[in-house]
């Protein structure tokens, strides 16, 4: 048997209003068929003109209101917005907007891009190591590589230390374009001594912009972990050799950067399903199993909202055999 869907306050007040509307409606045509005198008639459809108008103002001044506030309150419940909550033009009551007010204060978002930022340092090295211990290793295996003339694994240790500096440490800060651009150049180079030439990386981004448009500003680790996703997901499934090229194009106020891969793809079911989790900000993907796929993209989605706003974020595209695009959407930070 199911669960009878309960009445709030408001259902009831609408029911109530509706109920009342229709009775009025019923007398007054009673009356104004049964009215004898033509002043009574006049006065009758003057009262009909003036509660008609009553009724008017009361859907654009109470009920629209209501149906957005609702819309709003939905979007929110089903992940789709955040800040936008606290956004309602019109509240219930005066208690109702402190009590929104409070809300706001109590999860501030702070904490919540300090739990996804927390979440990025444990996905990049599980939390656990002491990062000078480890830069203090690799570079006492350099040394030693060095002087036994390994060339190869000097670069490749030099390529991890380099790249782990840069993972673990300041994660509450942005970094430039440029600087992720490097480190996902320093990443691509560690993971051609796996590959070797299998992977190929470039760069695409016009010539007259190139130097200005390195100096915006955007969250550390947006890059690397959505071209790890092409390499691991798309072009290391791939026969043959695979290209990830991350294109940069800048409007007015918007930085647009699409990384794309030349891989298996996706099927259109799958791109949904991610795309559908990428339309809202939430922490519920932390508690998720990282076999399922698509962890990377939904923390660097959450960072990007929970910094920027609803209208920021990640967005798929993939066709099976082609390849993927994932378009990354940045406000304009110099």
């Amino acid at each position: 048997m199911k669960d009878k869907k309960p009445l709030y306050i408001a259902d009831r007040i609408l029911i109530s209003f509706i109920v009342t509307a229709l009775l009025h409606t019923i007398i007054l045509i009673y009356l104004f068929f049964t009215a004898v005198t033509f002043g009574t008639r006049l006065f009758l459809i003057v009262y009909i003109i003036a509660v008609t108008a009553v009724f008017y103002l009361s859907y654009e001044w109470i009920y629209k209101p209501y149906q957005e506030s609702n819309k709003v309150l939905r979007l929110f419940s089903d992940g789709f917005i955040l800040k936008g909550i606290f956004d309602l033009k019109v509240h219930f009551n005066h208690e109702l907007s402190l009590a929104f007010q409070k809300f706001k204060e109590i999860i501030d978002t702070k904490e919540l891009i300090e739990g996804s930022k927390k979440h990025a340092e444990y996905l990049a090295l599980q939390n656990q190591i002491n990062p000078h211990f480890l830069y203090n290793t690799l570079e006492g295996i350099r040394s030693d590589a060095i002087i036994a003339g390994l060339d190869s694994i000097a670069n490749m240790t030099e390529a991890l230390e380099t790249f782990l500096r840069y993972t673990i440490s300041d994660m509450d800060k942005l970094a430039t374009l440029g600087e992720e651009i490097i480190h996902v150049e320093n990443y691509c180079r560690i993971q051609r001594y796996r590959f070797g030439e299998k992977i190929n990386f470039r760069i695409e981004c016009h010539d007259d912009i190139y130097e200005e448009i390195m100096q915006a500003r955007i969250p550390k680790l947006t890059l690397q972990p959505i071209v790890e996703n092409a390499i691991f997901h798309g072009i290391e499934l791939k026969i043959g050799n695979g290209t990830v090229t991350v294109k940069v194009v800048a409007t007015r106020t918007r930085l647009l950067i699409t990384v794309s891969d030349d891989g298996v793809g996706m099927e259109e079911e799958q791109v949904q399903l991610l795309n559908e989790k990428l339309r809202g900000a939430s922490l519920t993907y932390i508690k998720e199993d990282k076999k399922k796929g698509g962890i990377a993209l939904l923390n660097v989605n959450n960072r990007i909202k929970l910094l920027f706003g609803d209208e920021y974020g990640i967005y798929i595209y993939s066709k099976p055999g082609i390849g993927t695009d994932v378009e990354i959407t940045l406000p304009i930070i110099r």
